[in-house]
């Protein structure tokens, strides 16, 4: 099974660094946060990804381009041979296809352009800025029990601060803590898919996580998958420095492998 990762998007939220280099390129402990999710899915054993690019793609393109140099020992043979010998090879089994999606294109027009290296066949998705310890294969094996269109991963996003109770008038009527029920579960992307979801996606503007997710839902076609364990998207500076902070402190939850 194929795993599809958007990677596309200028991630104006954390323009700090993405100015210079597309968000799933920033760099957790020394690695961009895209090799830190694919590292997850091979250690499951899905070693073929199809990153849908976009905003400076080429760094994309490039940084795969030599990475079986950066993960090996060579030498560099500049006599009359002129070659290049590897001594040491440490890269992943990966497949790897990188596909410039547009500059503005949007999520479901990203996931449409690849649909081409997809084939008849289910596929993974998510999103090329956010970690997780999901078992992906009992996610897999979850999606194929009940035959829908579509499953996604939902974690629970807690509430941090007191919670209002506010009329119609802006009257305050009660000022409580935050409590279980005040937390909601949301979209945290590692996504499993039929191939008929590419009907449900038309063009460049689409937006994946709007009509075709809606239509889904109506159409009882949309499962979901609750996590309980560790997610993180980088969203923000903060975010980047607590990931850091976890892969750094060698306590990051999503180093599965």
């Amino acid at each position: 099974m194929k795993v599809v990762i958007l990677a596309g998007g200028k991630g104006t939220r954390i323009s700090e660094e993405s100015q210079y280099r597309p968000k799933p390129m920033l760099e957790i402990g020394s690695k961009p946060i895209l090799w830190h999710i694919m590292k997850e899915y091979s250690y499951y054993g899905f070693n073929e990804f199809i990153i849908c690019a976009g905003y400076k793609q080429h760094m994309i393109k490039e940084w795969f381009n030599n990475y079986f140099v950066y993960t090996s020992d060579v030498t560099f043979d500049f006599t009359s041979e002129k070659r290049l010998i590897t001594h040491e090879q440490h890269s992943e089994p990966w497949k790897v296809t990188v596909v410039d999606t547009g500059l503005n294109t949007m999520t479901g027009g990203r996931v449409k352009r690849i649909q081409p290296y997809i084939g008849n066949e289910p596929f993974m998705l998510t999103y090329g800025d956010g970690v997780c310890d999901v078992d992906i294969s009992r996610l897999v094996e979850f999606h194929r029990s009940h035959g829908k269109t579509a499953t996604l991963t939902a974690v629970t996003l807690k509430e941090t601060k007191g919670v209002l109770d506010v009329d119609d008038d802006n009257t305050v009527r009660a000022f409580r803590e935050k409590s279980l029920k005040d937390n909601t579960l949301i979209n945290a992307g590692y996504m499993v898919l039929e191939p008929r979801i590419f009907d449900y996606l038309d063009g460049d503007e689409c937006v994946f996580e709007q009509a075709p997710l809606r239509t889904l839902v109506q159409e009882g076609e949309l499962m979901s998958y609750e996590h309980h364990g560790f997610w993180k998207c980088m969203d923000t500076q903060l975010e980047k420095m607590q990931l850091e902070k976890l892969w750094k402190e060698q306590k990051a939850p999503w180093r599965v492998w």
